[in-house]
């Protein structure tokens, strides 16, 4: 195995990415030589499955339903800032003078 010194990562995600892919070279060479544990023949023969596949797909489309649902509500409160700069700026020409929302009268 080849085993080159690298300077260690300076995040913990680095890290995380690192160690995960040190495993999956393990995981590959014990099972191309025939040595891998059931329990890492299961895991890979689940990620391969196509129910995981689905999930996946699932998943990367609640993300980007949850993205598309931030962009509008940050969408929404630019519409509303904009109404309120309008009433304001219409309130500042009209003879009356600033025009007053929500006062009931």
């Amino acid at each position: 195995m080849n085993r080159s010194r690298r300077s260690r990562a300076r995040t913990q995600e680095a890290r995380e990415q690192e160690l995960t892919s040190a495993a999956y070279n393990l995981a590959e060479e014990q099972i191309k030589g025939g040595t891998a544990s059931s329990q890492v023949l299961t895991h890979f023969l689940k990620m391969g499955s196509t129910r995981e596949l689905v999930e996946q797909e699932k998943i990367r489309g609640e993300i980007e339903l949850q993205k598309v649902k931030a962009e509008q509500l940050e969408g929404q409160k630019r519409v509303e800032e904009l109404y309120a700069n309008a009433i304001e700026a219409f309130g500042r020409y009209s003879p009356t003078g600033p025009l007053e929302l929500g006062s009931g009268e």
